[in-house]
């Protein structure tokens, strides 16, 4: 019978900048019983790596721009906070009452950059930012941990995303290692034999929000999960290749 298993590792710390968040994770895997095994994946929250690599900016020291201003005005939030999403930002897509929809610097469509204020010590006046490169910072923790435990293992970093045409949030992979995050069936045959045309596996977009069902989305303090069970066949690619190519995307 196929099963995978999702271990939430409760008790980790709160997480600071500088902090080696391979040491957490790793003594938080041993203190929940869940020492990694060959073909794990761990998911962690967007959220504690921003934080381990200080990617935390203070309202107080940012100076809005003529067009941070702007669009404060119209999409009814703190310059600063604009002027930050800007900042991370290569387009404005969308702007409207409460709603800043853009395209990230990496690629990502998404609302305000990612730039959040939700689960950040005073909050009221930090804004936290997605990491530089989450798929580098997915290597990293790869490394680390499989230097410690000795055995392979899959990083995953998901984040919250709303979609198209689509009510609520869901976990989306923003950045992998060790794992095939698209997986390519085009090609291959079906149950009948016909030959599936389109079909592509976003892998790490699944597996992103199966451990979003267990970290929760407000105070329920479980950052990462570890999976266990995968049974995926593919090879390796990272979150970046989960992006559309402009040219195919049929919502701008």
């Amino acid at each position: 019978m196929a099963a995978v298993t999702l271990i939430g590792l409760e008790g980790l710390p709160l997480v600071r900048p500088g902090d080696d968040l391979a040491v957490l994770l790793g003594d938080a895997l041993e203190r929940n019983g869940a020492r990694p095994q060959r073909g794990d994946a761990l998911v962690v929250a967007q959220k504690i790596v921003s934080k381990a690599e200080g990617r935390l900016r203070r309202l107080a020291e940012v100076t809005p721009s003529p067009r941070a201003f702007e669009l404060a005005e119209i999409v009814r939030k703190d310059a600063r906070l604009v002027e930050l999403v800007l900042a991370e930002s290569r387009e404005v897509i969308r702007a409207v009452p409460h709603v800043l929809v853009v395209e990230h610097r990496l690629g990502f469509v998404m609302a305000n950059a990612g730039v959040d204020q939700s689960n950040v010590e005073d909050g009221e006046e930090t804004a936290l930012l997605l990491p530089e490169d989450p798929d580098a910072s997915c290597r990293r923790l790869r490394a680390a941990l499989q230097e410690r435990f000795g055995v392979p293992l899959a990083v995953a970093m998901n984040d919250s995303f709303g979609r198209p045409w689509r009510n609520g949030v869901t976990g989306v992979c923003i950045g992998a290692a060790g794992l095939p995050s698209l997986i390519d069936r085009r090609g291959a045959p079906d149950l009948f034999g016909r030959e599936l045309k389109v079909t592509e596996i976003a892998v790490g977009d699944e597996l992103a929000a199966a451990a979003s069902m267990v970290m929760g989305q407000a105070h329920e303090g479980i950052p990462a999960v570890l999976v266990r069970g995968l049974s995926i066949d593919g090879p390796e690619r990272p979150a970046a290749a989960l992006l559309r190519d402009r040219r195919h995307d049929l919502f701008r």
